[in-house]
């Protein structure tokens, strides 16, 4: 293994942190990671480095890292790129294993002579570089954070277990803001820009053999070595899930891919092939790469066949056409389940799937229609359509579906369509590791992409 590959354990795991560009000004970089850093509650060591200032959030702040008589870790840039590779190179001489560069200004601006001599100085001393271009890297267990946006305007998600590699700040920063107003917790957070030495591949290895990473989230604009991508993918993905999104598909925005971290979009009909070889699991937006993401909470189907439930008929008619429609089977019920149906439900509620419990039904209902199709040998995954608006729906259908989903018999989630108070709930219930979605469309698509995986592994054995 490479020397700076090893070293990667420093970037999400330092003891000592280093904010080379640190600053007073609240609009600068170099300030806000300093402050996200005091504010988070990280526990290292906490380095400023800038000559202009004898301290600055309550932190001696040194004149360069060759002042600092501590060990330092990691030192994160937040300085012209013309500097970037002397002060890696005084990295390189004081020992920092790793380092984050968030400055612009390298091959994806033209700028190929200035990455090349970064690149020959973190090879030459085996350090780990993340970046250039790039937000950098976010550990929520550990409280490691070098994204430049502060707390007010950007959610931080918890310690979980999926962990995003991307290409691009803007997108990572979307999902991960996505992830923190639901409550979903991230293990492993990497913004990798450009990847000059440290890319995609190497990423994807060191989180495939991540014990706190149990899914993988990829956004990907393009790569500089294929066949190492689809080796990588058909390593990891049957040990742990890659949802991948990639960008750059069309002529217009493979060039737009190539202005922004200097990868080469490629021809988009070479990826489709290595995400079918790999069993990679494709998705084609932001919002569905968080919500296939979350569906990986739940335990894994060993079929197709899908249960509705539902206080209101007509959304369990659309989302009987989503099951149709992409390819899964609306089930069909066994005699044992609906006979236990009858014998629970009042006689006004017709034994069918859908299964609408009509909307007067309270959750002593719906415990009962959910428990009968956990029990049903013929159901592999149930829907819960809950119109939370409903009169005789309370706080208590909370706790029926994290029972329902602590037996980890089926995969559940939950379609909820209305405005902030089942926006609220729906929040409530994700925090719980119940995924929940904001249409019937768009929680079977999730539903499909989840139940193709599980029948890949289930096949493999």
């Amino acid at each position: 293994m490479r020397a700076d590959i090893a070293n990667l354990k420093y970037v999400f795991e330092p003891k000592s942190i280093a904010i080379v560009g640190a600053s007073d000004n609240p609009e600068k970089l170099g300030n806000v990671i300093l402050k996200n850093l005091v504010d988070g509650g990280y526990e290292g060591g906490i380095y400023p480095v800038n000559p202009k200032y004898p301290e600055l959030l309550g932190k001696k702040c040194y004149a360069d890292l060759k002042s600092i008589s501590g060990k330092v870790d990691l030192a994160i840039f937040a300085i012209p790129a013309p500097l970037v590779p002397d002060v890696a190179e005084e990295c390189g001489k004081k020992g920092v294993k790793a380092i984050v560069v968030l400055s612009a200004g390298f091959g994806e601006s033209g700028n190929v002579e200035l990455e090349e001599k970064l690149k020959s100085v973190v090879l030459k001393y085996g350090i780990a570089l993340i970046g250039p271009n790039c937000l950098g890297v976010m550990n929520p267990e550990s409280r490691v954070d070098s994204i430049f946006f502060p707390f007010y305007k950007f959610g931080r998600p918890g310690v979980g277990d999926i962990s995003i590699i991307t290409q691009s700040g803007a997108v990572g920063s979307c999902i991960a803001d996505l992830a923190a107003y639901y409550k979903v917790g991230f293990a492993k957070f990497v913004s990798y820009g450009n990847g000059a030495t440290i890319n995609e591949v190497d990423l994807l290895e060191y989180l495939g053999a991540d014990a706190k990473t149990k899914q993988i989230m990829l956004y990907l604009e393009g790569t500089k070595d294929g066949k190492g991508l689809l080796s990588a993918l058909k390593k990891v993905n049957p040990k742990k899930p890659i949802i991948v999104l990639k960008a750059g598909k069309g002529i217009v925005a493979g060039a737009a891919a190539m202005s922004h971290t200097g990868n080469l979009a490629g021809n988009y009909t070479a990826y489709q092939a290595a995400f079918r070889q790999s069993k990679a699991i494709e998705v084609d937006s932001v919002v569905e790469l968080f919500y296939v993401a979350n569906m990986f909470s739940q335990v894994r189907p060993t079929g197709n066949r899908v249960g509705i439930i539902t206080d209101g008929g007509g959304l369990g008619v659309l989302t009987a056409d989503a099951v149709e429609k992409e390819g899964l089977d609306v089930a069909k019920m066994s005699d044992i389940g609906r006979q236990r149906l009858r014998e629970m439900l009042p006689a006004r509620i017709p034994i069918a799937n859908p299964l609408d419990v009509i909307a007067d039904s309270g959750v002593d209902i719906y415990e009962k229609a959910i428990n009968a199709m956990i029990e049903d040998e013929n159901v592999d995954s149930i829907v819960v359509i809950i119109l939370f608006q409903a009169p005789a729906v309370d706080s208590r259908i909370v706790d029926v579906l994290v029972r329902a989903s602590d037996k980890k018999k089926k995969p559940i989630l939950v379609v909820g369509v209305g405005g902030e108070y089942t926006r609220q709930n729906r929040k409530t219930l994700d925090s719980y590791g119940i995924p929940t979605y904001g249409s019937p469309e768009t929680a079977i698509r999730a539903l499909k992409k989840f139940t193709e995986y599980s029948l890949f592994l289930k096949d493999k054995k």
